[in-house]
């Protein structure tokens, strides 16, 4: 099985937003250090799609911590890549701890999810990766999901072009385009959006993710492009974004951000 690139237990994340012709030359600089990601292998300009259902609570509590910049917070999601029946979903938290980012998830079947979004752990059999870490991901998950009452609210979906190091875990880069989101309140994982927004347009989410120092390479690449850090949450970003552009499109999210 090859090594799961996604998880880096604990990271450090910093994000850029650049052009995409900045983005063409980035990823020829890129290539010189690390290797193509196996999922974007043969796959139009390289890059693989992403989707992700967030969860929140009614009153948008993981939202406000984000907008709020509170340094301990985390995000609630789903991760999935295709409609295959026959392909496992990921539970994920993603925590922020100050400057440092925390990664957990654990991949189950896809009638796992309807288990789990009631509140009851799912039959073993449902369970992909059963490795102690993994189930104690999937168990820390519903704590918070109940603790909230969480619940599904909205669909975000990229592509993504992604650079792993073929030696070990430490260094990671992604370039996301094509930022899609749209309210999606029933418990349903599927690819097809119904009029999403679009984000980005033609613009790039960069992420340079390390776990130890900053590579002096990653600095260069930093100083050769002019790329200047920022945040982009996608969650948040998306959902404040949408709310803007379709505030009669749902009640909920027009109050949030009034």
């Amino acid at each position: 099985m090859s090594q799961d690139h996604t998880l880096m237990a604990s990271r450090f994340e910093l994000k850029y937003i650049i052009p995409n012709d900045v983005a063409l030359r980035v990823r020829d600089f890129v290539q010189q250090h690390l290797d193509l990601d196996e999922y974007g292998v043969g796959q139009p300009n390289i890059s693989y799609p992403v989707h992700s259902l967030y969860l929140d609570s009614d009153d948008w509590k993981i939202y406000w911590r984000t907008v709020n910049g509170d340094k301990n917070r985390y995000k609630l999601r789903i991760r999935y890549y295709t409609d295959h029946p026959g392909v496992p979903v990921f539970f994920e938290i993603k925590r922020r701890m100050k400057d440092v980012i925390l990664k957990e998830r654990c991949g189950v079947k896809r009638d796992a999810l309807k288990h789990i979004l009631a509140g009851h752990f799912p039959p073993h059999e449902l369970i992909v990766t059963r490795s102690a870490e993994e189930l104690h991901a999937l168990d820390e998950f519903m704590r918070l999901m109940l603790n909230l009452n969480a619940q599904p609210k909205m669909h975000v979906a990229y592509l993504r072009e992604a650079y792993v190091s073929s030696f070990n875990n430490e260094f990671r880069i992604t370039m996301d385009r094509a930022v899609r989101v749209q309210p999606r309140f029933e418990g349903v994982l599927t690819t097809k959006m119904e009029k999403p927004f679009v984000c980005t347009e033609d613009l790039v989410i960069l992420e340079l993710k390390f776990t130890g120092r900053f590579p002096n390479w990653y600095r260069d690449l930093v100083q050769v492009f002019h790329c200047f850090q920022c945040g982009a949450a996608k969650f948040v970003e998306g959902t404040m974004m949408y709310a803007g552009r379709h505030l009669h499109a749902n009640d909920v999210i027009r109050n949030m951000v009034l």
